[in-house]
């Protein structure tokens, strides 16, 4: 390991404002480095703590009091916080709720209904599969179009791509904020003004976006956002997702399933469904009060720490690791598949090799964790507030020498078939 990288790496470290966050976070000894914040984020060590105190008290000791008290608008209340904290988004247009698969189905469904003249959904064929299977299903169901676009996987989708692309017959775009292969930003603003132009609604994905990359969803007159909590925001395996529907969309949009806690009045039990006012509407079943804790404890962590110097934070790391990989692994054959300009790279960083399947599986077993995303990434997820520099470079040693070892097993192979 060059020195200097490692010189490097201690003081980032210790020059990094945030570099105490990390230590609010469970760090296990097993783990030598975690880089796939952007799949699953640590758990808070806060949060290990509440939910016992959460099932003792407030579930154990109120019961089903507790609905009237607090639960019923936790939902709407957390919504309010993640917009103001991560989304920009002013009170009233977030709820938090079911998975992203179902709220991604509902605002599609929605927005397509909402404009029934109009026959096209415009989608792009490198967004993640669920988006593209919802964009499927949906104009199966409705009798739709669908209209591709195929943009360049390590540039991700263009304003011009999506000029092109949207019509008078468009009803909805959907794409993905940051890709989830290469860590692309789309041009969020431009794009959302180019759907405008021609009367059509925007659904963003913000999975990988939201909590590393700063959002300003009201000032750049976003329509619809979804996006998960387990990723940067840390919810834990399986958490509740978010759904943001702008104010002036909310009396417009009829969501398609129609669950007793989204009725003006649930508790009435009687008669035909009536939506409730605002992002209630928006809700179909019992939340998930218990998967919302985690989402709370790192809200405040995101909200002490602020989304600029997060963002601030995700920009040098990216960068670190682009520069640890251009001196230590392409001179082995890695290639950086993620945007070089920051402003257009989320937080995360593809690098790729044909070995990278089998390197990510030594990986794993050395403690170090990435993720493999066919046909030959390895997918680095930095997430800000718990990843560190050291770890970083650490995680690249370890690559560097796990393709060292393939490349000198592979060359005495061939001498010993080629003697």
């Amino acid at each position: 390991m060059p020195e200097r990288l490692r010189q490097e790496a201690e003081q980032l470290d210790a020059t990094d404002p945030l570099a105490s966050f990390r230590d609010a976070f469970v760090l296990p000894e097993g783990v030598v480095a975690y880089l796939d914040g952007n799949s699953l984020g640590r758990p808070l060590a806060r949060t290990r703590d509440r939910i016992g105190s959460f099932v003792a008290d407030e579930w154990g000791e109120r019961l089903i009091r507790a609905w009237d008290e607090k639960w019923m608008d936790q939902p709407l209340v957390l919504g309010d916080q993640l917009g103001r904290v991560v989304l920009g988004a002013a009170a009233g247009q977030t709820t938090v709720a079911d998975s992203t698969t179902v709220l991604l189905y509902k605002l599609l469904r929605a927005a397509v209904d909402a404009s029934p003249e109009r026959t096209e959904i415009v989608a792009d064929t490198e967004n993640f599969p669920t988006d593209r299977f919802l964009v499927e299903s949906v104009a199966a169901e409705r009798d739709l179009t669908v209209r591709w676009i195929s943009p360049d996987p390590a540039a991700g989708v263009t304003v011009d791509q999506v000029r092109e692309a949207v019509s008078a017959r468009t009803a909805v775009v959907l794409l993905s904020h940051v890709a989830y292969k290469s860590a692309y930003v789309a041009d969020l603003p431009a794009i959302t003004a180019a759907a405008h132009e021609v009367g059509a609604l925007v659904l963003w994905d913000l999975c990988h976006s939201a909590g590393a990359v700063e959002l300003a969803l009201d000032a750049d007159d976003v329509d619809l956002a979804v996006g998960c909590s387990y990723k940067y925001l840390n919810g834990g395996p399986g958490a509740p997702a978010f759904a943001y529907v702008a104010e002036r969309l909310q009396e417009r949009l009829a969501q398609p399933i129609t669950g007793w806690m989204g009725h003006a009045e649930p508790f009435a039990m009687g008669g035909d469904y009536e939506p409730a006012k605002g992002m209630r509407r928006f809700i179909s079943g019992t939340p998930p009060i218990l998967g919302m804790l985690p989402l709370a404890d790192m809200l405040d962590l995101v909200e002490e720490a602020g989304m600029p110097a997060v963002r601030a934070k995700s920009v040098l790391l990216t960068a670190y690791a682009i520069r640890v990989s251009e001196e230590l692994l392409a001179p082995l054959g890695v290639t950086v598949a993620s945007p070089a300009d920051p402003d257009r790279r989320g937080s995360h960083v593809l690098l790729e090799h044909d070995a990278m399947r089998e390197v990510v599986a030594g990986l794993w077993q050395r403690g170090v964790i990435p993720d493999f995303r066919p046909p030959r990434g390895l997918r680095a997820g930095l997430s800000p507030l718990s990843t560190s520099f050291t770890e970083v470079l650490v995680a690249l040693g370890h690559v560097h020498d796990l393709l060292t070892e393939t490349s000198e097993s592979g060359t005495s192979d061939e001498r010993k078939q080629n003697p």
